[in-house]
């Protein structure tokens, strides 16, 4: 549970888009490696996977249906995801100057995008283009029934609230001034990742904060546990982490995110110090 259950989360402005997508032949070590890969990066890694249809694109959108309480975010993930876009716009209304909210589409099955196919297998991912966060949380059962990887509520919203950093890295022009560079530890990619993990832990200390329209507050305080849960999910998705799991070395030279150490320390870097402590564009490498 993370939203209190009576907050009022019906003005979301996310949206439902997608068709169907055949079910491949997902198994083995190597397929949960390939799918943690794709959460983060927002690159379509499916092919690895071997089996299974292509995709089926388009589909009109349409609200989220029967998502109007915090009961009903507590009870869904898609809701839960539309419903934390209401807390992460005004806690950056908050932030930034002239904030400009993202869209955030919730996919079912697939849909095209100009950054590529939004489905289960390519992970969540910000479209710069767009201004747009495409989130398939079917993506969270695949974890949670066939790999038995922890995606619990919290780490859902870290998830959330990553990319949410990603359209305020773009919308401030941190994106622009820090162009891609190329891999390694020291990166600009690296530094943009940790960053936005850095901007999920600030919103996560200040999540409670935020009101719904009769002053209610959208979040429950976070558990222990639950906190553990984000931080688990921060680690999974660490670069060396991804290199152990699919079977090879680690091998810093290529990293694109950072480490699991790193990703988890940035979070609570953000946690304990806010916004203000996520500046990891002028720490040295070896600092990182």
């Amino acid at each position: 549970m993370t939203f209190n259950d009576n907050a009022s989360v019906g003005g979301n402005r996310a949206r439902r888009r997608g068709g169907a997508i055949a079910a491949g032949g997902i198994g083995g070590i190597g397929a949960i490696a390939v799918l943690l890969l794709s959460l983060f990066t927002g690159g379509d890694f499916s092919s690895l996977l071997g089996g299974g249809a292509a995709p089926v694109g388009g589909g009109q959108e349409s609200e989220i249906q029967q998502c109007e309480t915090g009961a009903d975010a507590n009870a869904r993930d898609d809701c839960r995801l539309a419903a934390a876009s209401l807390n992460l716009d005004q806690y950056w209304e908050g932030q930034v100057q002239g904030y400009r909210a993202p869209g955030l589409i919730i996919v079912d099955g697939s849909t095209s995008t100009q950054c590529g196919t939004a489905s289960n297998q390519t992970g969540p991912f910000y479209c710069p283009p767009e201004e747009t966060v495409y989130v398939d949380p079917t993506f969270f059962s695949l974890l949670r029934d066939r790999f038995d990887a922890s995606a619990g509520p919290l780490a859902q919203l870290y998830v959330l609230a990553h990319e949410y950093g990603h359209h305020v890295q773009n919308i401030t022009g941190i994106m622009n001034a820090h162009p891609n560079n190329g891999t390694g530890p020291d990166s600009n990619g690296v530094r943009m990742e940790l960053q936005a993990d850095c901007f999920a832990g600030a919103w996560v200390q200040d999540m409670t904060q935020q009101v719904d329209e009769n002053g209610v507050p959208f979040m429950r305080e976070p558990t222990g546990q639950q906190l553990q849960d984000a931080l688990g999910a921060a680690s999974a998705v660490g670069d060396d982490h991804i290199q152990q799991q699919s079977g090879g070395f680690v091998n810093p030279e290529s990293w694109t995110h950072g480490s699991s150490e790193q990703r988890q320390r940035w979070f609570a870097a953000g946690y304990r110090g806010g916004v203000e402590a996520c500046d990891t564009f002028t720490v040295p490498g070896g600092s990182l």
